[in-house]
């Protein structure tokens, strides 16, 4: 079957892995989500995935620790995402595996661009844990990074809603939702789809992003064939 894209990078929350949870690992999310990957990958399209680290380390948002240590325990909280999500899709027969930016060989390879693309060249996927390896920036500006450096066609953010909206649409019913967007516009109407970082680096490097809701993970595989769902954010 025809796919619009040859290799993506898929953005996971770490949230999307609790499910109705809350935390840590919900056993049936993680298959569903596994089962949406393995349909995408079986359309032989080259994936790496990025995973926050929110369903166990939200460290940041109290203000109680200096912010490079909280930073790097949500760090470690992505590989384990990693390892968790990266177990499950072997176990749903999806070859996988786990690369990180800070050193640790007894866990996972140590992320290299070349051994990363040959990787997804064989067929596996490739998650990407630990973030850039740097404090003060988000598991969004890593998902860009990673999406170029790889020479992926598209990022797709994977979220809890349908899209973009130009306010909450839980909070707010008559809120509109974007089909498509600008990074300009993103940037300059504040829009909660990513931190400017990883909105700058996209538009500068002309990677465009498919926001749309994980709570069917067939959308990952409708996303790759090319289908309309979502809102679309790339540069005129």
């Amino acid at each position: 079957m025809a796919t619009r894209y040859k290799r993506i990078l898929l953005k996971v929350s770490g949230e999307a892995l609790a499910g109705a949870r809350g935390a840590g690992f919900d056993d049936e999310t993680m298959r569903a989500i596994c089962g949406g990957i393995k349909q995408a990958h079986e359309l032989g399209v080259q994936i790496g995935i990025v995973v926050g680290g929110g369903n166990f380390w939200r460290g940041r948002s109290s203000g109680a620790m200096e912010r490079t240590c909280a930073d790097k325990i949500g760090m470690l909280a992505t590989v384990m995402n990693c390892l968790a999500l990266a177990d499950a899709l072997r176990q749903a027969e999806v070859p996988a595996v786990v690369q990180t930016s800070i050193v640790m060989p007894q866990i996972a390879q140590v992320f290299t661009r070349d051994e990363a693309v040959a990787a997804m060249e064989e067929g596996k996927v490739v998650l990407f844990g630990g973030g850039t390896g740097c404090p003060f920036f988000s598991t969004d500006t890593a998902s860009a990074l990673r999406a170029i450096e790889t020479g992926c066609d598209v990022m797709f953010k994977a979220t809890m809603v349908d899209g973009v909206y130009d306010k909450d649409p839980k909070k707010h019913l008559d809120a509109v939702k974007y089909s498509t967007l600008t990074f300009s516009e993103v940037l300059e109407k504040k829009l909660a789809v990513m931190d400017g970082t990883a909105a700058t680096l996209c538009r500068e490097n002309g990677l465009p992003i498919l926001v749309f809701d994980l709570a069917d993970p067939a959308n990952i595989a409708r996303a790759v064939r090319g289908e309309e769902i979502g809102t679309l954010v790339q540069e005129a």
